[in-house]
Order: structure tokens, then C-alpha cells, then sequence
């Protein structure tokens, strides 16, 4: 039986959640889905190409952005020339193309990634047209439910991401899928001391990722564990010094990947679906290499594994509600809950990592707003409970109380809170 929590403590959740501050406006927000896919008489192709692993014909689309509005273009500039005066001791002059939305497809027709790029050229070179993905904007809403799922669940595990977050200790991310790269962008910007390994099995991606949406071409790994660059260049090193010498982007399958190597990860991310837009049956096997090394590579005490799912069930919660303790819950469909109990029987399993030993740990679940996605969370260490018995109104407390914490201190353009309280569920 679940404890229901009282009037007061509702009352003050509510209270704190609503609770005005000054926020960024959020770029990445639903209100602008109809600008992220846009139309075929707004919009041009800007890359093409074919993959050899199953993902068909890769291509990425432009269209317009209506934000940032052209008036805030010049401090973008003035950002830009104190960084290259940061760098290189002298004064360069840039100037802001424009803003766009760019979608990558599979198959020319599945939407895989959506994010927002800026254009921008130095005018001692005004062919050099470089792009820089924009760090900050989280388009899709299942990215923004596994940034709030994930960072506020390991919060909880008494793993001090402040920290991390100030730089002051290293933290190891593990995002296995790679698609437009604003996931990891996303966390080695926000937090100073995140290290951040990414696994894309496609070339064709990884070359997509970097030519046509910004992302850093330093971060590019070869198959001998070397930068494919031996320095990043100027470009890169404007945009975002501090942050490419943080990212990994290695093309390997995922399960090779885990298999050879043996990193501890803090916080792992899986979002990894092929050109079908299915989610490969090898990272949801129970009996797969890849969820039995998966487990002896997170941390024993606080280890954190987040992944997207597709769900299966046509069933649409409403949006509104007049309390989340007491809505209705949507039907987990079979194959949603395959795959959550396949991560939470192999990760939590007692005695399975290095050392044989790990602490109390969940596995909970989330529907995503405004899309047919569930997240699933799996955790060790988790402080609430014993002997085997969690209090879902008290987890869901202690999350959603660092979740506030980390808004405030990450000054996240969407509040976490809303990517939470829908259908949470304890696997």
C-alpha cells in the first residue's frame, strides 16, 4: 500500500513549483514544434547521405527559427569576439548569419534529432561560415524528461553534483546514441566537471552531426582512442573551449564498446533507435552481454541509468489534473515493461558489480509530455526505503525537491517538475 501524503506537504510542493523566478526563455519549448518540422515550401536540404548501418538515406533539413529575435544578434557577436580576444590576445570581428532549426532523418522520413544552430563568420574571413549548435535548447521533450529524470534521481543519492556541477570533481557520463549531439552538449555545458564518452554506431551520423548541425569536430575520436584532430581550431576553440576537450564522440556499437573498456560511470543515457525507429533487442536482452557489463561499468553507490523509450500503449494521460498524487496512472504496455524489468532485475541485481556489493537502488518510470515516450530511470544507492520497500509518495518528494534545487542552480530554461510528476511509476 502507498502512502498518501497529507494536504500540507501537496500544498507546499505546489507552492515551491510554482513559485515565480526569472527564467531564460526556453528556445527549445513545444510551443515552436510546428518550427522544428516544418514544411516543405519553408524548408531546404542541407546534407544527404547514405548509411551502411541500416539507418538508410541520413539527411538534415533547415527551416526558419522565429528566436532569438534579430536584436540580439549583436551580443551574440560581442560574445563571440571576447572569446576569440580570450584566446588569441587580439580583436576579431564577427558577425551573426541567422538562426535555424535542423532536423535529422532516417530513412527520409523518421525524425531522429531536432535542435537549433547558429550561423556566424569573422569578417577577415567572411567565406568561413561556421555553425555552433546551441547548447542550451532542447528541443524534444523526451530530452528535457531524461535531463530532469536523470540529474535529479542521482541528486538524490547523497552524490554531491554540485560539485561536479562547479567544476570541482570530475563526473563520468556514458550517452550511448548520438543523433544531433544536443544531449551531451547539453550536460558538458551546464556541468563544469562532466567528462561525457559518446557511442554512435554510424558514421554517417557522426559526419551529419558535425558538418550540418555544429557540433565539435574535436570531440571526433578514432578507432585508436586519438582525437581525430590534434588541435581544435579556431572555431571550435571560440566556441566552445572548455567544453569540446570534455566530449568523446567514439563511432562504435554499444555493446563492443562496453565490452572494451573499463570505465566506472556515474550517469548513463541510452537513446539509441536505428532507421526503423526501433530500439535494438541487444540493449534490452536481459541475458545480453550488453546489460551484464553494463552493470559492472556504474558506480556501486550511486550508478544512474536513464533511457528513452517508445511506448506502446495508445493511451494519452490528461495533461491536467488537479493533483498528481492522484491521477490516473497509464497502462505500462508489454513491451515498455519488458524492458524496464529487464534493467532493473540485471542493473540492481544484488551482488553483481566489481566489488559484489551495491546499495539499496529503484527503477521508476515517466511519461513524457506531449509525445508517446516513457523514461525509464534505474538507480543505485537510492537513500529511501529498506528491506525491499519504497514509498512511491516519498521518492517522488525527495526527486522533485532536487529537482527545484537544480533549476535554480543550472538556470534550466523548462521546469523539471513538469517532466516528472506525470505517470510516475516504481518498476
Amino acid at each position: 500500500m502507498w502512502y498518501r501524503a497529507g494536504r500540507s506537504w501537496r500544498w507546499n510542493i505546489r507552492r515551491f513549483c510554482t513559485a515565480v523566478r526569472r527564467r531564460v526563455e526556453d528556445e527549445g519549448d513545444w510551443v515552436y514544434s510546428s518550427e522544428w518540422w516544418g514544411t516543405e515550401s519553408d524548408g531546404y536540404t542541407v546534407l544527404r547521405s547514405t548509411s551502411d548501418k541500416g539507418n538508410g538515406i541520413v539527411s538534415v533539413s533547415a527551416y526558419p527559427s522565429s528566436r532569438p529575435s534579430k536584436d540580439t544578434w549583436p551580443e551574440m557577436e560581442r560574445w563571440l569576439e571576447q572569446r576569440y580576444a580570450e584566446i588569441y590576445g587580439h580583436y576579431e570581428r564577427f558577425r551573426v548569419l541567422g538562426y535555424q532549426w535542423r532536423t535529422l532523418r532516417f530513412n527520409q522520413d523518421t525524425r531522429q534529432s531536432v535542435g537549433k544552430i547558429m550561423a556566424a563568420y569573422r569578417e577577415s574571413e567572411p567565406d568561413a561560415v561556421c555553425l555552433m549548435q546551441q547548447p542550451h535548447c532542447l528541443a524534444v521533450p523526451y530530452l528535457k524528461s531524461m535531463v530532469s529524470t536523470g540529474l535529479a534521481t542521482i541528486a538524490s543519492c547523497n552524490y554531491d553534483l554540485m560539485s561536479a556541477i562547479h567544476g570541482k570533481k570530475t563526473m563520468s557520463i556514458l550517452c550511448i546514441g548520438h543523433g544531433w549531439g544536443s544531449l551531451p552538449l547539453f550536460l558538458a555545458s551546464k556541468i563544469q566537471g562532466a567528462v561525457v564518452h559518446i557511442v554512435e554506431i554510424d558514421t554517417t551520423v557522426i559526419s551529419a552531426s558535425v558538418q550540418a548541425m555544429g557540433f565539435p569536430y574535436f570531440s571526433v575520436m578514432t578507432s585508436l582512442n586519438k582525437r581525430a584532430m590534434l588541435k581544435p581550431d579556431i572555431n571550435d576553440e571560440v566556441m566552445w573551449k572548455g567544453i569540446h576537450e570534455r566530449l568523446y564522440l567514439y563511432e562504435s556499437d554499444a555493446e563492443k564498446f562496453i565490452l572494451q573498456n573499463n570505465n566506472v560511470y556515474d550517469l548513463v543515457f541510452i537513446d539509441a533507435y536505428d532507421g526503423d525507429d526501433i530500439f535494438p533487442y541487444k540493449l534490452r536482452d536481459p541475458d545480453s552481454p550488453f546489460l551484464n557489463t553494463l552493470r559492472n561499468h556504474l558506480h556501486p553507490e550511486h550508478g544512474t541509468v536513464v533511457v528513452n523509450l517508445h511506448s506502446d500503449s495508445d493511451f494519452l494521460e490528461s495533461a491536467e489534473s488537479n493533483s498528481y498524487f492522484d491521477q490516473q496512472l497509464p497502462p505500462m504496455g508489454k513491451y515498455v515493461a519488458a524492458v524496464c524489468h529487464a534493467y532493473k532485475d540485471v542493473l540492481l541485481e544484488e551482488g553483481s558489480t566489481c566489488d559484489g556489493k551495491i546499495g539499496s537502488g529503484l527503477a521508476f518510470s515517466v511519461s513524457v509530455p506531449w509525445v508517446c515516450n516513457s523514461t525509464l530511470v534505474v538507480c543505485r544507492g537510492f537513500g529511501v526505503g529498506g528491506g525491499g520497500y519504497f514509498n512511491r509518495d516519498l521518492i517522488l518528494q525527495s526527486i522533485i525537491s532536487k529537482s527545484l534545487e537544480l533549476e535554480f542552480v543550472l538556470n534550466l530554461p523548462f521546469p523539471c517538475f513538469q517532466y516528472l510528476k506525470r505517470g510516475f511509476r516504481l518498476i
